[in-house]
């Protein structure tokens, strides 16, 4: 009987003691970590100052001097170092967007042409994936910049649509809104219930999900009657007027999308073909066609397996921007990682903005990446 009731004491001390060691290492880690940071920090502050080279950000206060020829926010030559960094962030997240988005839409496309019965879809998908994952990315995107963008025709000979869309070798010209700042705060608040509905719904609760889209799309739609649209026009040798995207950035948006759409398209392949064959032949049973069971019934099961290796391709997307900087479309390395720190000479503080920049973006894309993994997750695993 005693020693029937000491087990479970000893049991215990066991458990309290491996808590402690573990704590106790990591700790030490922390330590060891902690002393190597410190000691990376006064090896560079020691050179330094044998250089005469002086650490801090005032250089952020200082007018910068040069153009950004693409930017969404406005810009002067008067401008600091700290509002081009904002601009640069702004453009760099533009394209990051733009690529998700696209580099999705193909990936899907890809995919379901591969599972497609066509030997025609099928081949052509085939040959798209393997020529666009075994091609350096920069060979592509300098290929689609130079051979495609740069052979284009003049603005007087551009490709149009309807006089309203222009394509030529300075770029793709779109009518431009000019919507009401009323408008735009409504669009603010539709998005952040959108946001809000999406990621603190509860399990089996719609309601959330649906009424953010159909905010969304009521404000698209009356934003869209509201607004004074500018078209684009030609005068003499250019067109004015309009929202002007550059080649840089459709090169580089392009050459980003194809690239990683061959990687998401058999992320998303192998997503599907582990769904069970049950699964669709239960839907047929019950009268859906088979696009239907893909989009009603397969697809948001592999979602389940999708999202965790689909962030890495978002984040490798956030990333490869800075491969613009070699076509020299504006972004964040272009203009501040070379232009100010060339103009400054600030070469540590820049490269540490820079890694600030890349890693907070990064941190949070995964961590709403990981909140939508967790809520497609079946309960009770």
């Amino acid at each position: 009987m005693s020693s029937a009731v000491r087990q479970p004491v000893r049991s215990s001390r066991r458990s309290d003691g491996r808590w402690l060691l573990s704590w106790l290492r990591q700790g030490a880690l922390v330590l060891a970590v902690g002393a190597l940071v410190a000691w990376l920090w006064h090896n560079a502050a020691v050179n330094m100052a044998a250089r005469h080279i002086t650490f801090g950000f005032e250089f952020l206060a200082h007018p910068a001097g040069f153009d950004i020829p693409f930017h969404l926010l406005e810009w002067d030559l008067t401008d600091t170092y700290g509002w081009a960094l904002v601009v640069c962030i702004v453009n760099s997240a533009l394209c990051a967007a733009m690529s998700v988005v696209l580099a999705s839409a193909l990936g899907l496309l890809i995919a379901l042409m591969r599972l497609s019965g066509n030997p025609l879809a099928a081949g052509t998908s085939r040959v798209v994936m393997e020529v666009s994952r075994n091609t350096p990315q920069l060979v592509q995107i300098f290929f689609i910049y130079i051979a495609v963008l740069q052979s284009l025709p003049s603005p007087r000979l551009s490709y149009s649509i309807g006089d309203a869309i222009f394509l030529n070798v300075r770029g793709l010209l779109l009518p431009a809104p000019t919507i009401d700042p009323l408008i735009q705060l409504l669009g603010v608040l539709a998005l952040g219930v959108t946001l809000i509905g999406w990621f603190a719904r509860r399990p089996g609760h719609i309601g959330g999900v649906i009424l953010g889209p159909a905010l969304l799309l009521v404000w698209l739609v009356g934003a869209g009657i509201s607004a004074r649209w500018e078209l684009p026009a030609l005068h003499g040798f250019n067109f004015l007027g309009g929202l002007r995207v550059p080649p840089e950035l459709l090169a580089l948006w392009l050459g980003i999308s194809i690239y990683t759409a061959a990687f998401i398209s058999e992320i998303v392949r192998a997503a599907i073909l582990g769904i069970a064959h049950g699964q669709t032949e239960a839907a047929l049973t019950l009268g859906l066609s088979r696009g239907q069971a893909m989009y009603l019934v397969v697809l948001p099961q592999a979602l389940r397996v999708l999202i965790p290796p689909l962030t890495s391709q978002y984040l490798n997307i956030i990333k490869s921007t800075t491969l613009g900087a070699a076509i020299a479309y504006p972004d964040i390395l272009q203009i501040f990682g070379r232009t100010v720190l060339n103009q400054s000479g600030r070469a540590v503080e820049v490269m540490t903005l820079l890694i600030g920049v890349f890693l907070s973006v990064n941190l949070t894309t995964s961590v709403v990446m990981n909140r939508w993994n967790r809520r497609l997750m079946l309960q009770g695993r």
